[in-house]
């Protein structure tokens, strides 16, 4: 176990900060501005390394849209494309990426930037390779929960069982836990886990059969 001047000396190195579409960036992007999508860049001040997360978009043709995205990135500059291992071969199609682009992960995987870990969390439900990021008691929960409310379960590839059984685990995490969601859905751009637990109507149900009552998709 890290002592205590190690885990100190690694928050001090944290670089952590949520972006939104529309504001912080993609600013004439009307798409963007509709879609309020939070990007978060997480790194190692004294490394000098960073990992965009949740980019919004990871681009192709999807929904009669055009859509720039890692491609775009690709033919900039050599970076790895980090997904579950679920979604790879989605990712793959949709975007035109080889696979050899992309970095498949499975939940629990660990990512070093630089000395801070980044753990990954498979959290199926909104897709099956839906996953979020937890470093030193934050979570980015992309589309998987959001301060009021969770991913839509009623899209190809979305499972409501799923949905719930993630949930679950989520909740599970340290009641201090900040959340940060992967899109502004309310006022709020942060929430602790103790007040979403007590807020969001997604934790109301007392059992599975009566969250899907009222979320499963029909």
């Amino acid at each position: 176990m890290p002592s205590s001047h190690t885990i100190a000396a690694v928050a001090d190195r944290l670089y952590f900060r949520q972006l939104l579409s529309g504001r912080d960036f993609a600013v004439d992007d009307p798409l963007a501005v509709q879609m309020v999508n939070f990007v978060y860049l997480i790194g190692d001040r004294e490394a000098g390394e960073a990992i965009a997360v949740d980019p919004a978009y990871v681009g192709g043709s999807m929904m009669g849209y055009s859509i720039q995205g890692i491609r775009d990135v690709l033919d900039r500059e050599d970076v790895s494309i980090h997904v579950n291992q679920a979604e790879a071969e989605w990712v793959r199609r949709a975007t035109g990426v080889s696979s050899a682009d992309l970095v498949s992960h499975a939940g629990g995987d660990v990512l070093n930037v630089g000395a801070i870990p980044i753990q990954f969390l498979h959290t199926p439900g909104h897709t099956p390779g839906s996953q979020c990021f937890l470093v030193d008691h934050m979570l980015v929960s992309g589309d998987t929960l959001f301060l009021e409310g969770c991913g839509r379960t009623d899209l190809p590839g979305a499972d409501a069982g799923a949905m719930y059984e993630s949930l679950q685990r989520l909740a599970g995490l340290s009641d201090d836990t900040a959340v940060f969601p992967g899109h502004r859905y309310s006022a709020p751009s942060v929430g602790t886990m103790a007040a979403i637990k007590e807020i969001n109507y997604v934790f109301k149900p007392k059992s599975k059969e009566a969250w899907l009552t009222m979320f499963g998709a029909a």
